[in-house]
């Protein structure tokens, strides 16, 4: 699929914006500032904000995500946010979902999507294969065949090894969802993707990002770390793992896997703060890599200039 141009083509070329707002992406790694820059844009355009933050769209999830306050949710209509229960599972097709109901919810004229390491906005712009709809029924006899599997993964990887070599053992929530394919449809997964084509979510969208100095970010992520302990992430971590148990998604992320070692005394709190810093900083590394291999074309800028950017771009389309 063709990348989106940079910066203005899009939006200059979508005039339907009564039916279909503008869509503006900024995609930065973690600590860049991209929130603040939102918001400050979103209040100057008049926009609102779909969130495509893996942790963000946890309930009770606050410190940990660095989410937005309850008085900025206020302001700006957010969605993506406060979606899931810590016990539920989060992935591309939740956020496909969310945004196909943000674009017939949204009646502002700019929408802007905003993410860290722009995997969920490539999953839009690339499309997701229809999941085979399978009856309720049907799925029990299903999930009930896949639980007595001595090994799911041995499972999988004896009827697809092209499916099994590109997922981890461990990850059993996408183990189980390839065998629901195959024993839904008798088809391998590999074939079933390979049949059913994707279908661009985002066709029309201005992709922006923020330059940032390796030595800059690095000095943010420590700012950010020392204030979300400061703020209670402990706590907010030993709430979740009382009511919903260590197993659950939030905690195999950045900034709460790490309590877990706390918490079972196998870091102190200065190795810690050290973990939580050097495992965010190879976080953004691994981000901005992302973003420059997928998105070629990205409009890069420093967070002041891109701000007066946009709002120029915005401001060449006629009203």
């Amino acid at each position: 699929m063709q990348k989106p141009s940079l910066c203005t083509n899009t939006l200059l070329q979508n005039k339907n914006y009564a039916k279909t707002p503008y869509l503006i992406a900024i995609v930065a790694p973690t600590a860049s500032g991209k929130s603040a820059l939102a918001l400050r844009l979103a209040k100057a355009l008049d926009a609102e904000i779909f969130s495509i933050d893996s942790l963000s769209i946890y309930n009770y999830v606050d410190i940990a995500s660095a989410k937005p306050t309850p008085s900025e949710l206020d302001s700006v209509r957010h969605y993506g946010i406060n979606v899931l229960e810590p016990n539920e599972h989060c992935s591309a097709g939740v956020f496909c979902a969310l945004f196909q109901e943000a674009l017939q919810m949204c009646k502002k004229r700019v929408l802007l999507l905003v993410g860290g390491s722009g995997f969920y906005l490539d999953c839009m712009l690339q499309g997701l294969s229809p999941m085979p709809t399978i009856d309720s029924v049907t799925l029990e006899s299903i999930n009930h065949s896949i639980a007595t599997l001595p090994n799911a993964y041995a499972f999988l990887e004896h009827i697809d090894e092209h499916s099994a070599k590109n997922i981890a053992p461990q990850d059993t929530y996408r183990i189980h969802k390839l065998l629901q394919i195959y024993f839904a449809t008798n088809t391998t997964p590999s074939l079933y993707f390979a049949t059913h084509t994707k279908s661009p979510l985002i066709t029309d969208i201005a992709l922006y990002s923020i330059a940032i100095s390796r030595e800059e970010l690095k000095d943010r992520i420590k700012t950010r770390t020392n204030v979300m302990l400061d703020s209670g992430l402990l706590s907010e971590a030993r709430w979740l793992l009382g009511h919903y148990g260590r197993e659950i998604q939030p905690f195999k992320a950045i900034g709460l896997k790490e309590t877990l070692a706390y918490f079972d005394t196998m870091l102190d709190s200065n190795a810690l703060v050290d973990r939580i810093i050097t495992h965010t900083c190879q976080l953004a590394k691994r981000q901005a890599t992302f973003i420059r291999s997928r998105f070629p074309n990205i409009c890069t800028l420093r967070a002041t200039t891109l701000y007066e950017q946009i709002l120029s771009d915005v401001e060449k389309i006629a009203l």
